[in-house]
This record gives structure tokens, C-alpha cells and sequence, in this order.
């Protein structure tokens, strides 16, 4: 049986981490009775591990849950754990269209302000800058 700091090292996971798992109940240890500290299993290493490797792929932690749930519940969790990928990935592609896109327009707003003065605020312009974009 490992405490919070045995664990988080075992797995390379700060304390943090494993006591945040703990309270939304990802991580659920036993007590020992002595001293009321939080004892983690060997399972609990393995689940650790897991968290850590889902995460890594870009997985939320209600995703960790639910692909949990299907597993403690005997099921196989591979099929929805392929949609919830894809889906993550389709949702990345959008994300990275339209960072691209604010890009574009903030590299052009540069490209414009190089031949702009700076200006004080007079009462008609806040920042002349910003406001000249159309």
C-alpha cells in the first residue's frame, strides 16, 4: 500500500493531482485505520497510470470516467473510446482552422500598424490601433 506521496512519484504525478483524482472520485483509496491516511493499491497505480496516459492523449477527465465506468462495469470501453477520440480530434481541426484564421488577421494587423503612428486617447479613439481594423 503506497500514500498520496508514494503514489504521485510512483506514477510521476504530483500530489495534487492524485488528491484532486481522489476527491472527484477517479482514484479511491482505502484508510488506514491507525492514522487515517490514504492507502493506494496496486490497482490504484494502474489506474493512475491510466489517467495519466488518457490525459496525455488529449482525453477529459469526464472521459477518463466514463471509459472507467465501462470497464469496472466488465464492458469493453474501446469503441467509445474511438468515437470520443475522434470526436477530439474533429474538434481539434476546428480549433486549429480558427486559430489560423486569428493569426492571419493579427499578422496583417501588424503589418498595418508598422505604418501607423501611436496616438493618445482624445476622446474619439480609445486606440486607434484596434479600431482601425475593419
Amino acid at each position: 500500500m503506497l500514500t498520496v506521496s508514494e503514489l504521485s512519484k510512483e506514477v510521476e504525478m504530483t500530489t495534487d493531482a492524485v488528491r484532486h483524482y481522489v476527491r472527484i472520485g477517479l482514484l479511491v483509496p482505502s484508510r488506514d485505520p491507525l492514522n487515517g491516511y490514504k492507502l493506494f493499491s496496486r490497482e490504484d497505480i494502474k489506474k493512475a497510470k491510466f489517467i495519466g496516459k488518457a490525459k496525455s492523449l488529449g482525453f477529459t477527465l469526464q472521459d477518463i470516467r466514463t471509459i472507467l465506468e465501462h470497464s469496472d462495469a466488465g464492458e469493453t470501453p474501446c469503441l467509445t473510446v474511438r468515437n470520443m477520440i475522434q470526436q477530439h480530434i474533429d474538434d481539434n481541426r476546428i480549433h486549429l482552422a480558427e486559430l489560423n484564421k486569428l493569426q492571419l488577421r493579427m499578422e496583417a494587423a501588424v503589418q498595418k500598424w508598422d505604418s501607423m503612428p501611436n496616438g493618445m486617447p482624445d476622446g474619439k479613439a480609445i486606440c486607434h490601433l484596434i479600431e482601425s481594423i475593419t
